[in-house]
């Protein structure tokens, strides 16, 4: 019995150490951040050191294979989503506007199933009191509602994407952005161009903001 309980304390500890090292190399991620593989990725790990700690009779080898076969996997997908917008918007989701410029999109609240009971929870959360106080609200891939409040002064947002709109991201040219702003795709190689940069591939990451401000960043730009 002695030997038993030492051999449940050990293996308990081995399986911690595991779990800790595995989800460390994940990366660094909030809980309400999480993709969808992560979830599953976090279940699986979970189930199998129940199973590690509770059969003795198994190898932990046979536990720990696995636990590793799943890190290789979400190591490889999310290089994947980084790769591959396609698979990015497929996996990961892509936000959702369900208030914008004041008016709710009801058609989108259905297509997300989401509810004004969510809605009205996630603005209290946000410390909004009323729907009328907001000028936009993006639902997150994460389920996090981001509110942006009108503004007193009337400065509004260019966009329902919010006060900065993303053009360029990862060398790709966001077309729906643009649409947003009444914006050409060759206006913005002009702009890009007249401001320095010829190549689009080579912008990490492009953006407007409502008082016309340009942010652009160059791919491994060294600092």
């Amino acid at each position: 019995m002695d030997l038993e309980v030492g051999t449940i304390i050990f293996r308990t500890i081995l399986t911690y150490a595991v779990i800790v090292i595995i989800f460390r190399l994940m990366g660094k991620r909030e809980i309400g951040e999480l993709s969808l593989l992560d979830i599953v990725v976090f279940i699986m790990v979970a189930e199998m050191a129940v199973f590690t700690i509770e059969d003795t009779n198994n190898k932990i080898l046979h536990a720990i294979i696995p636990m590793v076969t799943l890190l290789l996997i979400q190591k490889f997908t999310a290089w994947l989503s980084l790769k591959n917008r396609v698979f990015r918007d497929w996996f990961e989701g892509k936000p959702s506007v369900i208030i914008s410029r004041g008016k709710i999109d009801e058609h989108e609240m259905r297509k997300q199933r989401y509810n004004f009971n969510d809605l009205m929870q996630q603005l209290r959360e946000n410390g909004t009191k009323s729907i009328q106080d907001v000028e936009f609200a993006i639902l997150e891939s994460s389920g996090k509602l981001s509110i942006f409040e009108k503004s007193s002064s009337g400065d509004n947002a260019i966009s329902p994407d919010g006060y900065v709109v993303p053009l360029v991201i990862d060398g790709r040219v966001q077309k729906g952005s643009l649409q947003n702003i009444n914006k050409s795709e060759d206006w913005l190689l002009a702009q890009l161009k007249h401001k320095g940069y010829p190549s689009v591939k080579e912008i990490s990451f492009c953006s407007l903001d409502s008082k016309n401000q340009w942010f652009i960043d160059k791919k491994d730009e060294k600092k």
